[in-house]
């Protein structure tokens, strides 16, 4: 079964992006992600028409972003995967111009593509829950803010030294149990001044990635909520940095991402039939 790819990142966060009519499967989706026997990903991305998706009840044209984490699970949002979403579409021809609405399967978001390639996106609206969470790893544990960014986020404001020297490829795990049933992404960040920030995250289903889009905006939303500063908000990751504004929205902020996003390669892959 051989089909098109193509392989992009934003800030390091990589997808392997498929072209075909017909989901994958979860095995082809670990499959293409693993970094042996693979092509290699933190995810993968998929253009379909949202009147083909199941319970979607929007405009039946947009084009559709079906996101996968590594492990074969399925996401609800992805703010990298949405950029380098964007610039597919965009290089594919399947959108024309600099702007377009995109389906989620946490609703339609606005794309803009610049001059200077990078790629904003909005995220809709970010809210900041009341839930006490304590997040435990490596026997230490920190309070964390839980956030929704259309996926569940816990975030951890803590100091250099701990960023730094955390070991991320597993899980962190939290309390209470019940509060994210089916996981989260788990952000540990460090203040740099006024309207940056540093920060790394074990994403949910595909380990610690470079980046997370949807992380630099939960983050941004816990530094407006503990300083009053809204943003821009630089977020600092080891695959770059992105810029997050937010303004005020009915129950949380309304946020918009902007980053590079770059379509590295194209090719032909013969995927298992499973």
């Amino acid at each position: 079964m051989t089909t098109t790819f193509w392989k992009g990142h934003g800030t390091g966060n990589d997808f392997v992006i498929v072209d075909r009519p017909a989901p994958l499967t979860s095995e082809q989706v670990r499959w293409l992600c693993h970094r042996r026997f693979g092509i290699g990903a933190d995810g993968t991305l998929q253009a379909l028409r949202a009147g083909e998706v199941a319970d979607w009840d929007g405009d039946p044209d947009l084009w559709f972003m079906d996101y996968r984490n590594a492990d074969g699970t399925i996401a609800e949002m992805c703010g990298n995967g949405l950029r380098v979403f964007a610039r597919y579409l965009a290089q594919t021809g399947r959108i024309t111009g600099d702007e377009a609405d995109v389906a989620t399967r946490a609703g339609v978001r606005h794309i803009t593509l610049h001059d200077n390639g990078d790629v904003s996106v909005t995220m809709g609206t970010v809210r900041v829950e009341n839930d006490e969470v304590t997040i435990e790893h490596q026997e230490r544990w920190w309070p964390a803010c839980k956030i929704d960014v259309g996926n569940p986020h816990a975030v951890v404001v803590t100091d250099h030294t701990t960023i730094t020297s955390l070991n991320l490829d597993e899980s962190p795990t939290w309390r209470p149990r019940s509060v994210f049933p089916h996981g989260a992404n788990v952000e540990f960040v460090e203040q740099l001044d006024g309207h940056s920030v540093s920060m790394r995250v074990h994403e949910r289903g595909s380990g610690e990635t470079m980046s997370c889009g949807t992380g630099t905006v939960a983050v941004a939303a816990t530094m407006a909520t503990r300083t009053g500063h809204r943003g821009p908000w630089t977020v600092h990751v080891p695959g770059g940095h992105v810029i997050v504004t937010l303004s005020p929205a009915d129950n949380g902020y309304a946020a918009v991402l902007r980053g590079p996003a770059v379509i590295l390669a194209t090719g032909k892959v013969s995927l298992p039939e499973k």
